[in-house]
């Protein structure tokens, strides 16, 4: 989808005048649709469930106004329309984009429209909060923080805990005191019961009420077998990016942040399998996962599932640490964080220091929304919290830990057991005796895993002898008349 398909509107000329750089001079009034009392006009894409939570939290920060709304299913758009009679409604995202009266877009989408979203509000003059994973491709990524930087936008990603002030005090104590000692390894969780998305024996019929070449968008066009469109897309990789992407893409933030201060972008090597196991439904993400990541320094391993602890079971299966969070491993102790708190251990597991968050809600500090309204405001990038450049490093991660279960090989013993890093074979070992449970043996052909992949993080491609098959998963093919640029 070029750019020249869309209508150039005053915000692009106005946008064009301003200075690029990491900050630049305060935005001047009359790039807001504003009206006297200085209000910031903000578009929601989407009228899902997510996006009518954001709109919530937008509705708390001062001078925000709820101006506009888009869903191609008009009866989401309907009923968010009763909630906020005086917004205007389009079914077309591209309605929305090029209006003069919106002056923020936010991008609540499911995860393979985030991108073209993102940077078709930016080349239409429009500020952007998108939420969480950014990409759903790495290419994709790139462009969307290239445009960025070419329009001279704020882009902000959803990854709200980043506005949380406990993130400062952990990493003090952490990095500057080093309390328990320096850091040797990490170890990230994502453990959540996910039921059965169900298997039809004919495709979905697609209500009427969905503008459904919309809501593709740059989908490819195939056959749905679920029960439901909405939210189980994200359990099909055409359209998402399982729960690596849905709920990986905040652990791993977290741990880029908080253990990493976000001096490593990506990983220099990646290992990792899983499968999707004992639903039998029509689902094509993992629901078992787990991957080593090479940081050339602290180690890191991941473990994600959403099995029941044993077949039957109602409870998660037991593991270190948090369901959904991450441990610091360090040499007098260890770390455990997680959304909203954290907690410090020494070495004889005694707890010594608790941290107390608000999950970047605002009830400590300001709340990510604000954060981002305020670096709208100011037209400066350096005062967000999840400037886009961090959105993409940490979505990063979580591409890339699919790109390595995508081009797996039915497991076997010698492989999985070749990598002989310490988390990495305890991980290894829970997730076998997990599978048992399930009565699911880890080396029956459903479960996968990858050849060690080797990354050159200043390209962002695949080196070595395995490059071909990582370099594939890079970039989707996007459907015709939806493409995302790239922004040069």
């Amino acid at each position: 989808m070029s750019r020249s398909k869309f209508a150039v509107n005053r915000r692009q000329v106005l946008a064009a005048g301003l200075a690029t750089g990491l900050t630049t001079a305060v935005a001047p009034r009359g790039l807001w649709a504003a009206n006297a009392n200085s209000e910031i006009n903000v578009g929601f894409i989407s009228c899902g469930g997510r996006a009518m939570q954001l709109i919530s939290k937008f509705t708390q920060v001062e001078g925000v106004n709820i101006a506009g709304l888009c869903d191609p299913d008009e009866k989401r758009l309907d009923a968010a329309k009763e909630q906020f009679p005086k917004a205007t409604g389009w079914t077309d995202l591209r309605d929305l984009i090029n209006s003069d009266s919106i002056d923020v877009v936010v991008v609540a989408t499911c995860n393979h429209w985030h991108c073209l979203a993102a940077i078709m509000a930016m080349e239409a003059g429009k500020d952007v909060y998108v939420e969480k994973p950014l990409s759903h491709s790495q290419w994709e990524g790139v462009q969307t923080v290239a445009a960025s930087r070419k329009y001279d936008r704020i882009c902000q990603i959803g990854t709200q805990q980043r506005s949380d002030p406990m993130q400062a005090e952990i990493k003090d104590f952490l990095h500057k005191q080093k309390a328990i000692g320096e850091i040797t390894s990490a170890r990230v969780n994502r453990y959540g019961i996910r039921p059965s998305i169900g298997k039809r024996s004919t495709p979905l019929e697609i209500e009427k009420n969905v503008a459904y070449d919309l809501w593709l968008g740059p989908a490819q066009d195939e056959p749905i077998y679920r029960e439901k469109l909405h939210y189980d897309w994200h359990w099909d990789f055409n359209t998402g990016s399982g729960e690596m992407g849905n709920w990986g893409v905040h652990v791993l933030d977290d741990l880029r942040n908080n253990v990493f201060q976000d001096s490593v972008a990506l990983p220099k090597r990646i290992f990792g399998g899983g499968g999707r196991v004992g639903l039998n439904d029509a689902g094509n993400t993992p629901n078992v996962h787990f991957t080593y990541f090479d940081t050339g320094s602290i180690p890191v391993v991941i473990g994600l599932s959403g099995l029941p602890s044993e077949k039957g079971g109602k409870s998660s299966p037991k593991h270190p640490g948090p369901g959904s969070g991450y441990i610091a491993y360090c040499e007098g102790g260890r770390l455990e964080g997680q959304r909203g708190g954290a907690s410090a251990y020494d070495n004889d597991g005694k707890k010594i220091k608790v941290f107390k968050g608000d999950s970047g809600e605002g009830k400590l500090a300001e709340s990510h929304q604000a954060n981002f309204i305020r670096a709208v405001r100011e037209h400066d990038r350096s005062i967000q919290n999840a400037e886009i450049k961090i959105g993409n490093d940490s979505t990063g991660w979580c591409n890339l830990a699919n790109i390595a279960y995508r081009s797996g090989s039915p497991l076997t013993a010698a492989d999985a057991n070749g990598l002989k890093q310490p988390q990495w074979q305890s991980l290894l070992g829970e997730m076998r005796a997990h599978l048992a449970a399930n009565d699911i043996k880890m080396v029956d052909g459903e479960i996968k895993l990858s050849p060690m992949l080797e990354l050159d993080p200043e390209t962002e491609r695949f080196v070595g002898e395995h490059a071909e098959a990582g370099n594939a998963l890079l970039k989707r093919q996007y459907r015709s008349g939806y493409e995302v640029p790239q922004i040069v």
